[in-house]
């Protein structure tokens, strides 16, 4: 027992545990002041909560061996379509979002395709391995991308656009990091391009107005564009130190809408400033290169792509949800990863990090 103690506390990574630990102490400060003028302190114990349950799955994924789900990976793939295809079927939120995205079970809720996300990674990260010394030809390339193009296009039945360029996202990372040739990424933009069009007209008015909103932020100020200059406006009057803790005027007095979770980097940046959001940046930085220094040095493919996946999921995570704040990309629904209030993505992150330490720590022993 005391050697597998010594041995788990030398192969750990604390330095990344450490940085998503900090970061969750962080969202639940800055949730802390988001809900403040709500006088209901649930979010803040659903949230302390969650953690609490997080980093106990971080301790019980870390200490078992990852390669017990390469054998799954076809019924993970199964089960995590079947639940798309459930949520399109027995989901909520389009009469409140435009998009069925939620299971709501008594005032439980969750939201299947952050649990799918893990899924996803893995059954790709499977396949690409089986595949790797020949993806570069077509033929097994079309069927690694049919494989991938089922839940991207379960996700945008309903619809969920902002999810599914997260799904497009870490897939592309992950066939780079395997070794797909340049030219096929140059086909897939020329594609795109050319899409464009047909892209466009179907599209509903709630996704084409947020576009529009995107590009022209006066173009409906009173209902589009409000989520978006309210954002802004909260981020700019926070100049260089912020205005403080539970000292927003966009935040304490309701001006900003979806606080806690959707635009909290909105709230970072007017009561903590440049500093606090730099002091953020810094520690998803931690996080990512730990993450991707794992993945370097894991000689196991598959466990190195799943590693991969999860890095390119929570940086467009990062991305996205900083850019709808300061208005480099279009609003959607997507929280900023160990910061945002909310339990399914909260957990379903807890989870990639108990999957890449368990990674991390078997990486030294694997035998080929």
């Amino acid at each position: 027992m005391m050697g597998f103690k010594k041995k788990f506390s030398k192969k750990f990574d604390f330095v990344l545990f450490g940085s998503v630990i900090l970061l969750c102490i962080y969202g639940l400060i800055v949730i802390m002041s988001a809900t403040a003028s709500y006088k209901n302190s649930r979010f803040i114990k659903m949230q302390a909560i969650t953690i609490g349950l997080g980093v106990l799955i971080i301790f019980f994924l870390a200490s078992i061996d990852y390669r017990t789900l390469e054998k799954l990976y076809i019924p993970i793939y199964i089960v995590s379509n079947l639940l798309l295809i459930a949520v399109l079927i027995f989901g909520t939120g389009d009469e409140n979002w435009g998009a069925r995205r939620w299971f709501r079970i008594g005032s439980f809720q969750f939201q299947p395709s952050e649990i799918v996300k893990i899924g996803i990674i893995i059954s790709m990260a499977k396949i690409i391995d089986k595949n790797k010394s020949n993806i570069n030809q077509p033929l097994v390339l079309l069927k690694i991308l049919l494989f991938a193009s089922v839940p991207i296009v379960l996700i945008l039945l309903q619809p969920d656009y902002g999810t599914a360029a997260v799904f497009l996202f870490f897939i592309v990372a992950m066939l780079f990091a395997a070794g797909l040739q340049l030219k096929y990424f140059g086909y897939a933009l020329i594609l795109a391009v050319i899409s464009l069009p047909i892209i466009w007209f179907s599209l509903d008015s709630l996704r084409k107005n947020r576009i529009l909103v995107f590009l022209n932020p006066e173009h409906d100020i009173s209902t589009s564009a409000y989520q978006a200059i309210q954002a802004k406006i909260a981020v700019g009057s926070g100049k260089l130190f912020g205005r403080g803790l539970f000292k927003g005027v966009q935040t304490q007095f309701g001006y900003l809408p979806e606080k806690q979770n959707d635009l909290i980097f909105a709230v970072i940046g007017e009561e903590l400033g440049l500093i606090g959001g730099l002091l953020l940046l810094v520690l998803y930085f931690i996080l990512l290169y730990r993450l991707v220094k794992t993945a370097q040095e894991t000689k196991d493919t598959f466990g190195s792509l799943i590693i991969i996946g999860i890095s390119a999921m929570l940086a467009i995570h990062v991305w996205q949800n900083i850019g709808m704040a300061i208005g480099l990309m279009p609003i959607t629904g997507i929280p900023l990863p160990f910061v945002s209030y909310g339990g399914t993505s909260l957990l379903a992150n807890m989870v990639c990090i108990g999957i890449a330490l368990s990674i991390g720590m078997k990486k030294e022993g694997l035998r080929f």
